[in-house]
């Protein structure tokens, strides 16, 4: 038995199938292990019958609290509704799907008990059971985001970790609206400890996270974190004009000698480039500006409905 006490927060969007035997496994492990838990599940605005089904669980287990937000707000804000929530002194972060394996949680409080140090322990997946382009986006993002971000993780990490309470206070200092609660628990510059496990295939259902929500959590990190974008347009637009003046002495000189030049299909493939160009200038400052705007309205990321 642990001394700690631990909160295990779980976030749950259409997971109908999977609550029951998550609960089941979850309670299995904790009551060997803890004394004092509590299990927090998150209702993400579930269009599904996984509200009463968790409703129905809160009746028969003593230590499960469930909470619903008012809608949709997305997985990561769900996560941070969640860890609003907790009060014990480790905390679990886990996905519904029991592709996290409950019967891992000893595995990473025993590693991050292990490393004094550290306030994370990290799960680092040795083998995944998930489509082949899912692992080749989240590779490619991990990639870029140690190349341009401020933040730099290992490889093959998840969501899956035990994190100290500290880490949780913390990260409740931060009010930012447009940066994502994960990359925020890595920007705050907590070290922690990568544990090598294996990840299993999805209890039941599809997977929520699509191409686009992939690429729209890449986005986030990018340009919450990072001013390489916008570096990147300034010093190709420094490029494009020397490039240009180059251009411009070069017909001066050929118009001297008494050429004459021809050829209007190029001069229309260089400017519908340029037009391209600009056009993906003022889509990066987009980017930019629309977090402006985000961050200094202080609209809250979730709001939550109802705590049972």
């Amino acid at each position: 038995m642990y001394k700690q006490s631990l909160s295990v927060v779980v976030p749950i969007y259409n997971d109908e199938e999977v609550i029951n035997e998550l609960l089941r496994r979850l309670t299995a492990v904790l009551e060997t292990i803890v004394k004092d838990y509590e299990i927090i599940l998150v209702d993400d605005g579930s269009r599904d019958r996984s509200w009463e089904v968790m409703q129905a669980e809160l009746a028969q287990r003593e230590h499960l609290r469930i909470a619903r937000l008012s809608r949709n707000f997305g997985q990561q804000n769900a996560i941070a509704a969640g860890l609003s929530l907790t009060t014990k002194d480790l905390i679990v972060l886990m996905d519904s799907d029991l592709q996290d394996r409950p019967e891992d949680i000893p595995v990473l409080m025993d590693a991050l008990l292990a490393a004094p140090e550290a306030t994370m322990a990290i799960a680092q997946w040795e083998e995944r059971k998930d489509s082949r382009m899912k692992i080749a986006v989240s590779r490619l993002f991990q990639r870029v985001s140690n190349r341009i971000t401020d933040i730099h993780t290992m490889p093959r990490l998840g969501i899956f970790r035990v994190m100290k309470k500290s880490v949780v206070e913390e990260l409740r200092r931060f009010p930012e609206k447009t940066a994502t609660a994960v990359s925020l628990l890595y920007y705050i510059g907590n070290k922690y400890v990568a544990v090598p496990l294996k990840r299993d295939a999805r209890f039941a259902g599809k997977s929520g996270y699509n191409l686009s929500k992939m690429l729209a959590l890449t986005f986030a990190r990018i340009f919450s974190f990072s001013m390489f974008p916008i570096r990147m347009v300034t010093y190709l637009g420094a490029l494009l004009c020397i490039g240009s003046m180059i251009a411009a002495l070069a017909l001066i000189i050929y118009k001297m000698m008494g050429n004459v030049l021809t050829g209007w299909t190029s001069m229309m493939v260089l400017m519908l480039f340029l037009f391209g160009l600009n056009f993906a200038f003022l889509g990066i400052l987009g980017e930019y500006i629309g977090r402006i705007f985000l961050e200094t309205k202080q609209r809250p990321n979730f709001i939550i409905e109802q705590v049972m």
